[in-house]
């Protein structure tokens, strides 16, 4: 009986005096009940007692995790208020409490975080100016939340807790606020979320340890300390608890918190890290755009959008003419078409042609105006998106206008990962090219089918790189083993593989190319050092296939080379043929190598010439337009 406990909760307060070290808690709890039972009878009366009593509960709690709760009350007070009166000051107000509530230093992560995403929420749902800067703390604690877990299984399990949308609605925002540039810097610090801390620590533990001995230590730090911060915070309800041991308790707190700053200052420090779980700025992320515009695709629960980076002028921002639900239907219908397997091309071409008049014409028209015919492009798409090959779209059945017969594309799943590419030195003039070879992995994988080109298909590319200055090296099926092949990655900055692989939604690091005795993960790739390799040829099923239902993160085979340092990576949307991958690498290498030696950034244009190839050989538009190039 909502009655019966708003007695006891007065009694209770009596109980505890001021100066009480459990006097806030009550006062919370007695502001709760009295907001509820305004919500059930409508008396002002107790909604006004109600804020008086959770506004004294903050101020006798500052330097205290309940200072959070006290905080969050009241924003849920004047909400129930606003509900009641309909009076904008009351919306006001929450949006105030929501933000000191997130704010709160002496809190954990994850209580702020969760408080925050409720900022979200309900900044939103009332349109508040507030939104924006309720994303951009949300993304912040999602980062330092995530930070403070050590192995990439537990940080993808924490990450599937909190909403998989948050960076495209992010800047889904900013757009509808009228600032581009914060969107483009929102979706590249919510976008790939692990990818970045994988990166992060390694940079951390290994680039900056050659930097500096204490760096180690540095690091080490950090994490224990974000680990400390991120437990909940214990609320004070033991009656046996001095005053003396509550303050004790949160000046404990205060000190983490100031260690925990400290630390994070000594780490930005060091060149590289000046962004260190900060925002990165736009006029960094347009360098991605140097040698060529990026387009990013924007699908939030809202709308969708287009944004157009370009390197010294203004991005520009499309609103396209086709709403989320137009495109999941869209999406869906391409998913069934290329999973059904019977070749429907003119049904493929269809939607081809849809994706053209709603999506990427309208990108193309104002294209036009800063690129040249046959020059480079580059797609950033995000949710829905990432299921569509952009690059094929055109209205084939018109014989009109066709993406590919205007622009080169290339694909890339965030902008940092194309700047850090561009960073790299080259390699030097000797070059370490391998091609493994998988055509019989081990028979538990027994969805696998044997592969009748693998080996084929390894004897020509041998023919195209055996002269100096390529120093080839060919692992066969009988030796392209798990181990093997990994140090053969590890070893040659330029690698060809081609075998079986396979997409896991459900465990996307799980996701694996078939070897002779087991799968090579992309968790054991992630914890080899590919950092600064030219070039990955992944001749494989489903090596950048992405997952619609995580829009905020991209975890793929071919993502995840980039993401650790290949610069150039060639993959597949779906799945392909044996006889045409092998007809499209043949194609590839021909021209890849048609000046004797090899360049990564040439692979685009060598994909874009070889897919060109097998369109004249009659060769279906489905049937080819799962090869992409990243990077």
């Amino acid at each position: 009986d909502l009655d019966e406990a708003i007695q006891h909760h007065r009694a209770a307060l009596q109980l505890r005096p001021a100066g009480h070290p459990d006097r806030s808690d009550s006062l919370n709890n007695l502001a709760n009940v009295l907001s509820t039972r305004f919500e059930q009878r409508g008396d002002g009366k107790e909604l006004d007692e109600a804020i008086q009593l959770a506004s004294t509960a903050a101020e006798q709690s500052l330097a205290r995790p309940i200072h959070l709760r006290a905080h969050r009350i009241l924003a849920q007070i004047h909400l129930a208020r606003w509900r009641s009166q309909r009076t904008m000051r009351d919306v006001h107000d929450a949006m105030d409490h929501y933000r000191l509530a997130a704010q709160c230093a002496s809190a954990g992560l994850l209580q702020r975080l969760k408080v925050s995403l409720q900022w979200v929420k309900h900044a939103e749902e009332h349109q508040h100016t507030s939104a924006l800067d309720a994303y951009a703390l949300s993304l912040q604690l999602l980062d330092s939340h995530i930070s403070a877990t050590t192995s990439l299984s537990s940080r993808h399990q924490a990450r599937k807790h909190f909403p998989p949308d948050l960076a495209v609605n992010a800047a889904s925002c900013a757009l509808r606020q009228g600032d581009v540039c914060r969107a483009v810097e929102l979706l590249e610090q919510g976008r790939a979320l692990h990818w970045a801390q994988i990166a992060r620590f390694r940079t951390s533990l290994d680039d900056l340890r050659s930097r500096d001995p204490l760096a180690e230590v540095l690091v080490k730090r950090f994490r224990d300390l974000s680990a400390m911060l991120n437990r909940p915070a214990q609320t004070p309800f033991n009656e046996g608890r001095s005053v003396t041991t509550i303050e004790a308790e949160a000046q404990h707190y205060r000190h983490l918190v100031e260690e925990w700053n400290k630390v994070v200052e000594e780490i930005r420090a060091f060149e590289g890290f000046s962004r260190f779980l900060l925002t990165p700025l736009f006029a960094d992320l347009r360098e991605a755009a140097r040698e060529g515009p990026i387009v990013i695709l924007i699908s939030s629960r809202f709308s969708c959008d287009a944004i157009i980076v370009l390197h010294r002028r203004s991005p520009v921002h499309l609103p396209l003419q086709i709403t989320p639900e137009e495109l999941r239907d869209l999406v869906v219908k391409h998913l069934e078409i290329i999973h059904d397997g019977h070749g429907d091309f003119d049904a493929f071409e269809n939607v081809m042609g849809e994706l053209w008049e709603k999506v990427t014409h309208p990108v193309v028209h104002q294209m036009k105006k800063v690129s040249h015919k046959g020059s480079r492009i580059w797609w950033c798409p995000t949710s829905l998106f990432t299921a569509l090959p952009l690059h094929s779209a055109g209205e084939y059945k018109r014989g009109s206008q066709v993406l590919s017969k205007l622009f080169i594309s290339s694909y890339t799943p965030s902008l940092l990962p194309l700047i850090k590419a561009r960073t790299y030195p080259k390699t030097t003039s000797d070059i370490k090219f391998a091609a493994i070879g998988q055509a019989a992995p081990e028979a538990s994988l027994a969805s696998f089918q044997p592969l009748h080109f693998v080996d084929p298909e390894l004897d020509q590319i041998e023919q195209c790189l055996s002269t100096p200055p390529i120093l080839f090296t060919k692992l066969t099926s009988s030796e392209s083993t798990k181990q093997q092949a990994l140090r053969t990655l590890q070893d040659h900055q330029w690698f060809h593989l081609s075998c079986h692989g396979k997409q896991d939604h459900k465990e996307p690091f799980k996701s694996h190319f078939a070897m002779r005795d087991g799968p090579l993960s992309l968790f054991d790739i992630i914890n080899a050092d590919i950092s600064g390799h030219e070039f990955a040829f992944l001749s494989a099923c489903e090596t950048a296939m992405g997952d619609r239902s995580s829009p905020d993160e991209v975890i793929h085979l071919a993502a995840g080379l980039q993401f650790m340092g290949v610069k150039s990576v060639i993959g597949t949307l779906w799945s392909v043929g044996d006889k045409l991958a092998y007809d499209l690498v043949l194609a590839f290498y021909k021209e890849f190598c048609v000046s004797g030696t090899v360049d990564c950034t040439m692979a685009a244009r060598a994909l874009h010439k070889a897919l060109a190839t097998l369109a004249e050989d009659n060769v279906p538009l489905e049937a080819r337009a799962m090869f992409i190039h990243i990077g």
